[in-house]
């Protein structure tokens, strides 16, 4: 064997040994299915030893080094799973694309095709990217600094694996240059929302990767914006929100406006961005590994920017960072997944990430009656239809409390005089006055709060089916009638057009919002015309109800012309049966005070006996 053969064979098993040395040490093999994975039933962090990175032969850093200099331009990679499509670069091997297959977005302003047609495709988790911000994108030091944009060398492990690595210079303590490799890979399973990052930095020349600046090492930022695309001033029924999972087992919501920037100063698990529909949640494997919780809403790209950040605690030893990531619907059956280890490919467990499905503080209420709705569409199987029985079902269940309550007002006003007299009589003396109050309404049989415990509620129960009817993600796509309300998470719709009408932002003509307002004038109309109530008080007082009347639900069409299709439906049969229950609350009223005007005063009754 001549000298150069000799040289060859030498230098290219440097190169294999080399090569096969990274990928085993920064992109290990991901598992396929839905039970390759062996890991903990809990996310873990793993710190490599010192002894490891003493290990570590200048040949592995050439071989780094001379993939890194074949890299001369941007690239772009697809993983897709079951459930994403996943677009990655490898400028600072970030996501760029981030779209759900089996979720359609449906927006109001998505643009035409060529055919005339609505443009639907999937719901984009990883919106708004641009050139400063991209998804899952690095950056040294604080969150203020820029991310990182540098080629990285990539390396596709299997068909739900990609890595991106590169080698960055530093300076440690001793203000001595040193060496290091960051590196990312992406693993994902098939079936799964959840999909895990690893964060690599590995020290060069068998020395320990240092890596610290101003007090930390790195920062990472998930999506800039996630799906469906999302317009703060058009899409009034959207919202875009912040949450972490605190040590207590709360979930702490937090809103921001437009261009803010906030820390989360409080022990966390998990925290995330979210939608009505959809999130984002990054889980650290080892929280005690970073330093602080952003959340941000600046924007950088004239779009609507929500994103959390987190940074990492000052690294100085080589380092392996994991996060799992959820990018995925906000519904209870693909977050509750992740309590138990034997329902999910991780083998993650006690998460707890369903209570980041709660949409407010009566999620308690809402789990009830999502219960119920849920049995009724066993029997209809249609959701529109759900939404109507429900509803009957609860102002039905309701309407003990509504008559009662108007009827406790019907007997305030027949104490009103004898108020009035106290009031008078006891004037400057609130003590006596207070003590003479409570002997009437005990001498009456009247509770003050027997009116306001009903409708306080039912204003509960209220609110908490707004809060169902207008986030329960089973209505997105759900078809209640073909042609008009194909859609119950959107506006009903008979035409759209091509062009938005100005000022309104309307680019649907509906046909519900004029149902919606219809009903509720003549709910109106029946309240102010056939209640007794309402025919006391001047003349100003009657106008006055009058404008309420009819000019409220003139404002709520503007208000609630792109509400969701299933919001008012429910608005729309609750008016409905509400008119039926006035009427027959009037008659009862009207009754009453029968009863009321042919009682025998006081004064007609003398030892026992009525008077003659």
């Amino acid at each position: 064997m001549d000298k150069n053969t000799a040289w060859a064979i030498g230098l290219s098993t440097v190169v294999i040994v080399g090569s096969l040395f990274v990928q085993t040490k920064f992109f290990p093999l991901a598992p396929q299915g839905s039970s390759a994975e062996n890991s903990d039933s809990s996310p873990a962090s793993s710190e490599q030893s010192e002894n490891d990175a003493n290990s570590t032969a200048s040949a592995l850093l050439q071989a780094v080094k001379a993939e890194e200099n074949a890299v001369e331009k941007a690239e772009e990679y697809t993983i897709t799973t079951n459930k994403a499509r996943i677009t990655f670069t490898n400028v600072g091997g970030d996501i760029i694309g981030y779209e759900l297959l089996g979720e359609k977005e449906k927006d109001i302003d998505r643009p035409f095709d060529n055919n005339g047609k609505t443009d639907y495709h999937g719901v984009e988790m990883a919106d708004g990217i641009s050139e400063k911000n991209r998804a899952f994108a690095l950056s040294f030091g604080d969150n203020k600094a820029p991310i990182i944009s540098d080629l990285f060398a990539a390396k596709r492990i299997d068909d739900y694996t990609i890595g991106f690595y590169r080698t960055f210079n530093t300076t440690d303590d001793s203000g001595i240059e040193r060496e290091f490799t960051l590196a990312k890979t992406y693993s994902f399973l098939p079936d799964e929302y959840m999909f895990k990052l690893e964060v690599n930095i590995y020290g060069a020349d068998g020395k320990p990767a240092v890596l610290n600046v101003d007090g930390l090492s790195y920062s990472l930022r998930t999506s800039p914006q996630i799906g469906p695309h999302f317009d703060p001033k058009q899409n009034r029924y959207e919202y875009r929100r912040f949450m972490a999972y605190t040590k207590n087992g709360k979930v702490k919501n937090t809103s921001l406006g437009n261009n803010q920037f906030k820390e989360f100063d409080k022990d966390f698990s998990w925290a995330g961005a979210a939608g009505k529909y959809f999130e984002i949640l990054a889980i650290p494997s080892s929280i005690d590994t970073v330093e602080s919780l952003h959340y941000s809403t600046a924007v950088d790209s004239g779009y609507a920017n929500a994103q959390i950040i987190l940074s990492r605690k000052p690294v100085s030893t080589d380092t392996t960072d994991t996060y799992y990531i959820y990018a995925g619907p906000r519904d209870e059956k693909n977050l509750v997944k992740y309590n138990a280890a034997e329902n999910n490919g991780w083998k993650l467990s006690g998460l707890k990430l369903n209570e980041s499905s709660a949409s407010s503080w009566l999620a308690w209420i809402e789990v009830v009656l999502k219960k119920v709705l849920e049995l009724i569409n066993m029997l209809v199987n249609n959701w529109g239809v759900s939404i109507i029985i429900m509803t009957i079902i609860i102002k039905a269940a309701m309407f003990p409390l509504t008559s009662k309550s108007s009827l406790s007002t019907l007997k305030m006003q027949e104490l009103q005089p004898k108020m009035q007299a106290l009031q008078k009589k006891y004037e400057g003396n609130q003590q006596k006055l207070q003590e003479e109050m409570a002997k009437l309404y005990k001498e009456s049989g009247y509770n003050p709060m027997s009116g306001c415990a009903p409708m306080i509620l039912q204003m509960i129960i209220i609110l908490a089916l707004y809060q169902l009817f207008n986030n329960y993600f089973e209505f997105r796509g759900a078809v209640f009638i073909p042609g008009w309300i194909s859609d119950l998470s959107l506006g009903d719709s008979v035409l759209q057009f091509k062009n938005t009408v100005p000022i309104l932002n309307w680019n649907h003509l509906r046909i519900l919002p004029f149902v919606y307002v219809i009903t509720q004038l003549i709910y109106g109309y029946i309240s102010q015309s056939t209640n007794p109530q309402a025919q006391s008080g001047n003349a100003q007082q009657q106008q006055q109800m009058k404008m309420m009347m009819y000019g409220m639900p003139v404002l709520f069409f503007f208000m609630f012309y792109n509400a969701p299709s299933g919001l008012l439906i429910y608005w729309t049969v609750s008016n409905v049966i509400q008119m039926i229950q006035q009427v027959i609350i009037n008659r009862m009223i009207a009754q009453k005070k029968a009863e009321m005007l042919n009682k025998p005063s006081n004064s007609q009754i003398r030892g026992g006996k009525k008077n003659r």
